[in-house]
């Protein structure tokens, strides 16, 4: 599906979800509430095609990114290692794909703005379920909550593979360059 395609699509659940679900936002319900609410916008617009919340399986396996050795992701004020190289499962917030195949079309990660994690890891995941996993759209989402008066997609960003190598830089210049080592 192209890409202008596949962005209106995403474009139109996002405004049904601004539309008819503000109180869930104002009120910051947990992300899992928002991204089933977005996911069932999300199926209306993609017909034909699955549209799974927290999927963490790659046909009949569990879904997992490798990461290498040494690796360390800080999110938040918790620090993971991983000695050896070896695979993660990962969860994705939501993707449209076609089930047992290896047709995967999108994947969303979403974020609200009263998160205290950084977006980071998050725009690593998306980069690597691009080169690793084969999805062919990666978006990452961040979402205004826990306001009163607005309700809005505070920062959307569409992660294309050539955008990957600038985010390794970025994470390098932070410290933060283990994260995108991968096998």
């Amino acid at each position: 599906m192209e890409r202008e395609r596949v962005r209106d699509k995403v474009t139109a659940a996002i405004a049904r979800l601004l539309k008819n679900d503000t109180h869930l936002l104002k009120v910051d319900v947990n992300e899992r509430s928002i991204t089933h609410r977005l996911a069932s916008y999300l199926q209306e617009e993609f017909g034909g095609w699955d549209v799974d919340c927290e999927y963490n399986r790659n046909r009949e396996d569990t879904k997992q990114l490798r990461v290498s050795k040494e690796f360390n992701i800080l999110v938040g004020n918790v620090q993971t290692d991983v000695d050896d190289t070896q695979a993660r499962t990962v969860f994705p917030d939501i993707i449209v794909h076609r089930r047992k195949t290896d047709k995967n079309l999108l994947v969303i990660e979403v974020k609200k703005t009263t998160s205290q994690v950084s977006n980071d890891f998050d725009l690593w995941k998306l980069c690597e379920f691009k080169l690793q996993l084969g999805y062919r759209h990666a978006l990452f989402l961040k979402l205004t909550t826990g306001c009163d008066d607005t309700v809005d997609v505070e920062q959307e960003i569409w992660v294309e593979e050539e955008d990957c190598e600038r985010l390794r830089q970025t994470l390098r210049h932070r410290g933060l360059d283990r994260v995108v080592k991968c096998d």
